[in-house]
């Protein structure tokens, strides 16, 4: 670090293209954000480099990640894209509580399509001017290859770029159809699960520790696998075993009956996490608050 700077030769709009670069993780997602190609955002972060005599971004496998000092920066440049966002809504005459701008949500498959989804519907028409990007998928959090601003993710994410708080208890249960069972003797304890097929995960590609089956339901492998909750159902539906679901998601389903409900319930947890620079962001708070809205309504179909 210098021993000082010169302030005129530091560019605000430049520190607003950090803070794209910060969120997005990418240098090509946060030139699609910023409206340019990628080769300005290049030269604006080398420019801001120089002007402050610190390396700022690295490359790292996925893309670009900021450095300690780069993180800092980019949260400190957070004030300056709110005021700017507040001078557009003095000057077009919006509301004072007003969101505008892009965000991009990342949340696991089901979750996101129930809850966050609706949440977002909501928020949006609050705030026309304001742009959601809902990524939906259970994976292991990726901070470079992903790009988000809000991420949903079961369990606690291990990364200490990431602030995370809970946001909802869920349950999981076994499912079947009657038409499976037609065939097969209804299992009367945890032990008689052997004897059945059960459906689950792709563990090898899932890489979500608190998904891993061993967890749960040690001596139970499964023979029909997705990486999508949603095939999973479908699987269940079309008699192809013994689901453990998500119970929000099974009960939109009649057809499917418990198994086992005395015997086996799993409980887990999503949480809400963002980036450090992004908690100060007046849409992450909206975005934070419309989901614990969300989740405390409807807390009867994570816990029935």
């Amino acid at each position: 670090m210098p021993d000082s700077i010169d302030a005129r030769s530091v560019r605000a709009d430049d520190l607003r293209y950090l803070l794209a670069v910060a969120r997005a993780g990418s240098r090509a997602v946060a030139a699609t954000d910023l409206g340019v190609d990628s080769s300005t955002v290049t030269r604006r972060i080398r420019a801001l480099e120089k002007a402050l005599g610190v390396r700022l971004v690295e490359q790292g496998v996925d893309g670009w990640e900021l450095t300690e000092v780069g993180r800092d920066v980019a949260e400190g440049a957070a004030p300056i894209e709110a005021a700017v966002e507040r001078t557009i809504d003095a000057v077009a005459g919006a509301r004072a509580n007003s969101l505008r701008g892009n965000v991009r949500i990342t949340a696991p498959d089901a979750f996101g399509a129930y809850f966050v989804a609706p949440a977002m519907a909501r928020l949006r028409n609050e705030n026309p001017d304001l742009t959601v990007e809902v990524l939906t998928a259970t994976r292991q959090l990726n901070l470079q290859q992903s790009g988000f601003d809000v991420a949903i993710a079961v369990g606690v994410p291990m990364s200490g770029k990431l602030v995370t708080a809970p946001l909802a208890e869920y349950a999981l249960g076994l499912y079947a159809t009657d038409e499976y069972f037609q065939t097969r003797p209804v299992p009367q304890t945890a032990a008689d699960l052997t004897a059945h097929s059960l459906i689950w995960y792709v563990e090898s590609l899932l890489q979500v520790g608190d998904l891993d089956l061993t967890h749960h339901l040690p001596a139970l492998t499964s023979r029909l696998m997705s990486t999508n909750v949603f095939a999973q159902v479908e699987a269940t539906r079309a008699g192809g075993g013994i689901g453990l679901l998500p119970a929000f998601v099974a009960m939109r389903h009649p057809e499917l009956k418990r198994v086992l409900g005395d015997a086996v319930e799993i409980r887990m947890d999503f949480s809400f996490a963002a980036r450090r620079e992004r908690l100060s962001s007046p849409t992450v708070q909206a975005i934070h608050a419309a989901l614990r809205a969300e989740v405390d309504a409807r807390v009867g179909e994570l816990l029935p």
